[in-house]
């Protein structure tokens, strides 16, 4: 993704030496990632546990890591996001990704690949002027950036069809028209509830992951200093609670499409593991009750009430949660960052 790129590529061995350097607020800290026998072991760990583990490789934006190791495939970015962009005129891009691909599927078994496609107008004004890329819309007839990225977006998807496994892509994708039997959308822009819907009226399989609520990353308190809002909204552990599909919905019969619903957590945020479990815990409980309870049935007080139980677990277990009973209690873990407004990443 764009701050750093953490897995291990035996064929790229730069993504990491060179792309693997910096983080979310140090852009010069030494190389951090994940050995391709770390994530063995994750698997592993996770398989166990009757988890599976689903690798996303972001395209074609959210690149400047690996473009800071092989700058050649890069497409450019802008000021705000510098070589945010892979370059879909060139071939040898189609070939380096899908290697890519290849080491990250003998890794994760799961027979699924992310590979995100969303955002790509953040750092993509230097395709109306590269030469590779007008030649491709010449070549192929696109007539704007939007069908070069839907052009790139099938030809990727291709390669990895071709391994036997399920594209997975964010909500822009909707209109790239990747096959329906093979594709799943993930729904995050709360604000665009028509991507949500033309997915389902088009019988994509869908999980759900709205900003708001489910993003976890945002503030979960008033008081909190740390984190990020929407338009000065952010996801407290009821309105997780409350989180209701069928609200999202313009026809009831759509809902079939749905597989889920999803907390999105962007890890980079998250300085160390206080921080991180502060963030999940017990969102991640309201969580499962928004998935696997009937709306007409939710109760505030009771479930806060079973609550109890679960914040004396996480006690139990020593882990750093925040506690809507005695918040003083548990302080906000301190993050390098103060409130944002940030959309995504």
């Amino acid at each position: 993704d764009e701050p750093a790129w953490r897995m291990e590529v035996k064929k790229y061995p730069r993504l990491t030496l060179v792309g693997g350097i910096g983080n979310y607020t140090d852009a010069n800290v030494p190389a951090a990632y994940y050995t391709q026998e770390d994530i063995k072991e994750i698997v592993s760990y996770a398989a166990d546990r009757f988890i599976t583990v689903i690798p996303e490789i972001d395209m074609p934006g959210h690149a400047t890591a690996a473009n800071m190791a092989y700058p050649e495939y890069s497409g450019g970015g802008s000021k705000d996001h510098p070589e945010f962009t892979f370059n879909p005129g060139y071939e040898k891009t189609y070939r380096y990704l899908t290697h890519i691909l290849k080491e990250t599927q003998l890794l994760f078994p799961a027979n699924m690949i992310h590979l995100g496609g969303d955002e790509v107008s953040f750092g993509n004004q230097e395709w109306k002027t590269d030469t590779a890329i007008t030649a491709l819309k010449q070549r192929k007839g696109l007539s704007s950036d939007l069908a070069v990225e839907k052009y790139f977006m099938k030809r990727m998807a291709d390669s990895v069809f071709a391994m036997k496994s399920k594209v997975l892509v964010w909500d822009e994708m909707v209109d790239s028209d990747l096959p329906i039997d093979k594709t799943i959308i993930f729904w995050w822009r709360h604000d665009k509830p028509e991507q949500l819907n033309q997915a389902l009226t088009k019988g994509y399989q869908t999980v759900l992951c709205p900003r708001l609520p489910l993003y976890f990353d945002f503030v979960q308190d008033t008081k909190h200093q740390y984190g990020r809002k929407w338009g000065g909204k952010f996801n407290d552990l009821l309105s997780v609670y409350n989180f209701d599909i069928g609200k999202s919905l313009t026809n009831s019969r759509d809902q079939q499409y749905v597989i889920g619903i999803q907390a999105n957590l962007w890890t980079e945020t998250a300085q160390n593991e206080q921080r991180l479990d502060y963030l999940l815990f017990p969102r991640i409980a309201s969580l499962a009750e928004a998935a696997w309870s009937i709306p007409a049935k939710r109760n505030d007080q009771q479930f806060l009430s079973r609550l109890k139980t679960h914040l004396n677990w996480y006690k139990a277990a020593g882990l750093n949660f925040y506690n809507p009973d005695e918040p003083i209690k548990t302080p906000e873990p301190a993050s390098k960052k103060k409130v944002s407004q940030n959309i995504k990443d």
